[in-house]
């Protein structure tokens, strides 16, 4: 499994937060937080806020991931991802993710 899987199964590869934090581009930081506070219901995510190098890599990492439930999960379980957990198919702290991320699972899983 890459590394820029997150522990819950997004692609950090492909995700505005870590292309826009790669890239120094502060467009797309805005761009990103507007759509992520709209999407997420979240009027406390900024521009400033998207910085990371994806959840399981060293370096920055969103505010919400230094948070997240599901990171913490796995790595209290000493875990890569959740998909290396006997309880993925029931589990309910990354069932959102599952359900509404397209390709999560499938990245957990391969």
């Amino acid at each position: 499994m890459k590394n820029l899987i997150a522990c819950c199964g997004i692609d950090c590869e492909n995700c505005d937060a870590r292309i826009a934090t790669v890239a120094n581009d502060d467009g797309l930081r805005e761009q990103t937080a507007e759509k992520w506070r709209v999407m997420y219901h979240a009027p406390n995510i900024t521009a400033e806020t998207i910085n990371c190098m994806g959840c399981r890599t060293d370096g920055a990492k969103f505010g919400h991931c230094n948070e997240c439930e599901i990171r913490k999960c796995v790595n209290e379980k000493e875990l890569n991802t959740c998909g290396d957990c006997k309880d993925l198919d029931t589990c309910q702290i990354v069932g959102f993710v599952i359900q509404n991320v397209p390709g999560a699972k499938e990245n957990l899983l391969n």
